[in-house]
């Protein structure tokens, strides 16, 4: 099911015909330095089971198209009440993170995965009425970072040994972009 259309992007949730795609993805180690990790690839089973089978979870995995053709992966999830308190949200609005990446490395670089935030940002302000989005990229991205910020996101503090990543506790950094920061002006399908 397509969740929604931005620009040449669409995003749709992750589907078995979307397996074998992943499973390159996240077993290309220009991916898995940034994503999962290199000592982590993915074969289908691994697939299936970490992104396809958690469909019944919080978190909704999609694809990412461009012009019809599969080129990255994005999920969105709702902070459950432990993780809020974690890292210091009380009760309040509904409170979205994220993950993503672009698995075809040749469309690194050019724009696209600050579109494809946008847009996810678009659709969780407005459809799921979501009131913060966050995302916690690895302080040694600073691809991902700059993209972040270009897509409206602001660091709020650096989370020290917060994701485990090949072997070893790295610090991220947690951002945020709130309803006052966001601009609406994107169409937005239903």
């Amino acid at each position: 099911m397509t969740l929604f259309r931005y620009d040449e992007l669409s995003v749709k949730e992750l589907e078995e015909v979307d397996v074998p795609v992943m499973a390159r993805w996240l077993s290309d180690p220009r991916v898995l330095e940034y994503y999962e990790g290199r000592d982590r690839p993915h074969d289908e089973a691994t697939v299936r089971e970490k992104y396809l089978d958690r469909r019944e979870s919080d978190v909704t995995g999609c694809m990412v198209e461009r012009a019809g053709a599969p080129i990255g992966y994005i999920q969105f999830y709702v902070l459950l009440p432990e993780a809020r308190i974690t890292l210091g949200y009380g009760n309040g609005p509904a409170i979205y993170g994220i993950d993503l990446f672009i698995g075809e490395p040749e469309l690194w670089n050019q724009g696209i995965g600050t579109r494809l935030v946008s847009a996810m940002v678009d659709y969780l302000f407005v459809q799921k009425r979501a009131g913060l989005v966050i995302i916690d990229p690895n302080v040694d991205n600073p691809r991902a970072i700059r993209c972040y910020e270009k897509a409206g996101f602001r660091k709020v503090r650096v989370l020290p040994k917060h994701e485990l990543h090949e072997g070893e506790w790295l610090d991220c950094c947690l951002m945020k972009q709130g309803r006052e920061q966001q601009g609406g002006n994107r169409e937005q399908a239903k």
